[in-house]
């Protein structure tokens, strides 16, 4: 049985490309400075993004994640964390559904009049 081709035409990342985004985020949101700890946090991105590529069912995901819960709380002070921990989500780029109504070939400047005097005025 042949690996499913990827669905869009972006290139796949990397397990190397993926642990050093994640190491990256994570250095910088707790702002560690030292090289021997972010050399051992990316190892262990690394560790956990092959594991990934190979293609997990979501209740081994869920095992993958918490096991990366694990081992952080283990790499980082209590502090960093708790700070981790309760990061705030990243906003999406723009919000689910925002040009929904619009026609298929509308572009998003191409929006109905809002009020009863645009309505009268486009007529």
């Amino acid at each position: 049985m042949m690996a499913q081709e990827p669905v869009s035409d972006r290139p796949q990342r990397t397990p190397e490309d993926e642990a050093l985004k994640q190491t990256v985020r994570l250095v910088r949101e707790l702002d560690i400075k030292d090289s021997v700890r972010f050399d051992t946090i990316y190892k262990m991105h690394l560790k956990y993004a092959r594991v990934r590529q190979t293609g997990l069912t979501r209740a081994q995901e869920m095992e993958r994640m918490n096991a990366i819960y694990a081992e952080l709380k283990r790499l980082l002070t209590e502090k960093e964390f708790d700070q981790f921990m309760n990061h705030p989500v990243e906003q999406p780029r723009r919000p689910r559904g925002a040009n929904r109504m619009l026609p298929v070939n509308a572009t998003p400047t191409d929006k109905a009049p809002s009020t009863p005097e645009q309505q009268k005025a486009n007529q």
